[in-house]
């Protein structure tokens, strides 16, 4: 009795399991579509502002605009510091999304230290934050504000850090690690350049623009949108990335719970149909004990 009671208790436990991850497998379909809708929307822009600039980019402008400038190496006397904006998620349950991306970190940031930067750490979500605070980094910037639903304001702000600093030549270079969205399933950890902006080759047809004001000014303008627009895509990509991982988690509790869930009514009633005829054994020989 004692057994069969530990098995409807555990049955009890797992049948609220699978509730829950079945109940958080559904949130997190419903909000992928929107995280899914907003990742098609971002893409179209910055695929706009790379072509213009494409288009408007010469050799001679290269070379006026520090956000374009490709600074020496340190070992070449260039700047020693490196910048690194790691996004993550606020929450787990989501698989190795948040590790996967934690470990890209890091090994961008060896790699950087094997070429000779201090590396200066950005962090925008809980669980990477939480990470590297935990190995004793002292973090720079410490964003859990951003959470699953980014607004270009906010990749603005980061933006104006980085800009700022790498303008006056105390950054050589600033790298985002996010993930990248392809799909539902596939959301793989992926560096971006930010700064320098990598000049886009141009189109093999270029527009027949008529600028006013000219192409210098147009790109002091565009280039720091560019900049913000390359940050708020790994912002919003990563968070659809999230939400893919945590479906596909949460489907994979759901379904690995309903095993359990059917071991454990197999296994309850093998016990209880060996009680009760454990019980019949026990009548029968007590009345045939009665008879004889």
């Amino acid at each position: 009795m004692a057994k069969n009671r530990q098995l409807k208790g555990r049955m009890r436990a797992v049948a609220n399991t699978r509730k829950i991850t079945r109940t958080m497998e559904l949130v997190a379909t419903s909000k992928l579509k929107r995280a899914q809708d907003r990742v098609a929307a971002a893409r179209p822009y910055a695929e706009a502002l790379r072509d213009v600039i494409a288009d408007l980019m010469t050799p001679d402008l290269a070379e006026r605009f520090p956000l374009l400038r490709r600074p020496a190496s340190p070992r070449q006397g260039g700047p020693t510091r490196a910048a690194v904006l790691l996004v993550t998620a606020n929450r787990g349950l989501c698989g190795g999304f948040n590790s996967n991306l934690i470990k890209e970190a890091r090994r961008r940031i060896e790699d950087l230290q094997g070429q000779g930067y201090t590396v200066d750490l950005h962090c925008v979500g809980r669980k990477g934050s939480g990470f590297f605070k935990y190995l004793g980094w002292k973090l720079l910037t410490d964003r859990q504000d951003v959470g699953e639903n980014p607004r270009p304001e906010q990749a603005a702000s980061l933006a104006e850090v980085l800009i700022a600093e790498y303008e006056t030549g105390k950054l050589g270079l600033v790298d985002m690690v996010h993930a990248k969205f392809n799909s539902a399933i596939s959301t793989p950890p992926t560096t971006t350049r930010v700064l320098p902006v990598e000049a886009p080759s141009g189109r093999k047809v270029r527009p027949d623009y008529l600028l006013e004001p000219g192409p210098d000014a147009i790109l002091a303008q565009l280039l720091p949108v560019y900049v913000r627009n390359t940050i708020f895509r790994g912002l919003v990509e990563t968070a659809a990335g999230f939400y893919g991982a945590q479906r596909t988690a949460m489907k994979s509790a759901t379904d690995n719970a309903a095993e359990i869930l059917e071991h454990l009514k197999r296994t309850y009633n093998r016990s209880r149909q060996a009680q009760i005829t454990q019980e019949i054994a026990e009548i029968v020989g007590g009345a045939a004990a009665l008879q004889g």
